[in-house]
């Protein structure tokens, strides 16, 4: 087969054995393909482009890795959402925040970490593993040797099912390590396919491949941005596929089990490189929605609020941690405890924040205008599905 074989095992299961990258007969890039992949490059360049206008880009990026992270770690199952994760950096002892909150902010520390990384370790096996230490530290799967390949048969299927009722049972330790070894070399071709094109076969391979015992998809995932920065073609990590992988998720694993059965690579890079342009026009939209809030709201600071030079340091604030409470404030923008009270409550009163939790003391404030950038359709909780042996 051009992806692989499925081998019997001496236990009688059938392991999934990947054939080495690039496939082999090589992709045939048709019409389509080609199409696709030249749109993929043009929106993709149009959000790499969007960055030079940002006053400062990195004040978005965090919310950007955030919202990343929230849909990322909802595809496997948590039910955390972007204001619990923004709740809990401020106050991370707190009781009302749902428990698997910590996997989402392990998930952008270990993104910050990986993209960090790369400036002194290409993208490696080392780095691959390093990222997944981070991922599991102190969380559910942290029993499962976080940091570590795996040592031992894993599969995918519904919950508690079996091996031999197994959906998919990806390669044995000892041709996993072979499959490993040769994804490294492939993440370092940088002559034989476009990059999008490279990245979508690296995902692919990866997810076939399976690793870890836990935290395959979301590394996975992660992959793609950390090959995307690497080869310089986002100067930023502003593309991130999860939203389009969650809502098309029954298509996302129907076309990764197409290559594996039907060695179908070409469909799977369509299905891909759809989502690069989606994702990219939405990002590129989103962060010029990001600049005209940002214009609105510094012309109203002008024109109705004192103190100006402060409360511009908080709105600059606010698109970096857009939940605060006046001990952030007085921090940042280094003043008294009553000037940061009196700042967010002038900012209250003209409608840039909003108070949440009604009480007078311990008052938090939303900069609810740019959150709904990110939560459109307002904040939803996914409900739990049935937690598969290991993340497709």
């Amino acid at each position: 087969m051009r992806a692989g074989k499925y081998v019997k095992q001496l236990d009688g299961y059938r392991a999934f054995i990947p054939a080495p990258l690039p496939p082999e007969p090589p992709l045939n890039m048709s019409a389509e393909l080609a199409r696709l992949l030249s749109e993929a490059d043009h929106a993709l360049g149009r959000l790499d482009g969007v960055t030079s206008i940002l006053p400062n880009p990195d004040l978005f990026v965090s919310m950007y890795v955030r919202h990343e992270a929230v849909l990322s770690s909802q595809i496997e199952g948590t039910q955390s959402t972007l204001e619990d994760v923004l709740q809990f950096e401020i106050d991370a002892k707190g009781q009302d925040h749902p428990k698997d909150v910590e996997e989402v902010v392990n998930y952008v520390r270990s993104m910050n970490y990986g993209l960090k990384r790369l400036n002194d370790l290409p993208l490696s096996l080392r780095l691959i593993r390093e990222i997944h230490a981070k991922l599991l530290a102190g969380v559910r799967g942290s029993n499962r040797t976080p940091g570590e390949f795996r040592r031992s048969q894993n599969w995918i299927g519904p919950a508690n099912c079996t091996l031999a009722m197994a959906t998919f049972v990806p390669p044995p330790v000892h041709e996993m390590h072979d499959a490993l070894n040769n994804l490294e070399k492939f993440l370092h071709d940088t002559t034989t396919y476009p990059v999008l094109i490279q990245c979508g076969l690296a995902h692919a391979q990866f997810e076939t491949i399976h690793p870890f015992l836990d935290g395959n998809g979301r590394v996975g995932r992660l992959l793609i941005t950390f090959l995307l920065c690497q080869r310089g073609i986002l100067k930023l990590p502003l593309l991130y596929l999860s939203h389009y992988l969650k809502f098309h998720r029954a298509e996302y694993y129907d076309r990764l089990m197409a290559i594996r059965n039907d060695g179908n690579w070409e469909s799977w890079l369509k299905f891909f490189l759809k989502g690069v342009s989606e994702v990219s026009r939405s990002a590129t939209e989103t962060a010029r929605r990001i600049l005209e809030l940002r214009r609105t709201h510094q012309a109203l600071i002008r024109s109705k609020a004192t103190n100006q030079a402060n409360s511009i340091s908080l709105l600059d604030y606010l698109f970096e941690q857009p939940i605060v409470n006046v001990r952030l404030v007085e921090e940042h923008v280094s003043c008294a405890f009553v000037t940061a009270d009196k700042l967010l409550k002038q900012f209250a009163e003209l409608g840039i924040i909003r108070e949440t939790t009604g009480g007078q003391r311990n008052r938090r404030y939303e900069y609810s205008p740019y959150l709904a950038l990110f939560e459109p359709e307002g904040i939803v909780r996914y409900p739990r599905r049935a937690r598969q042996v290991s993340e497709q």
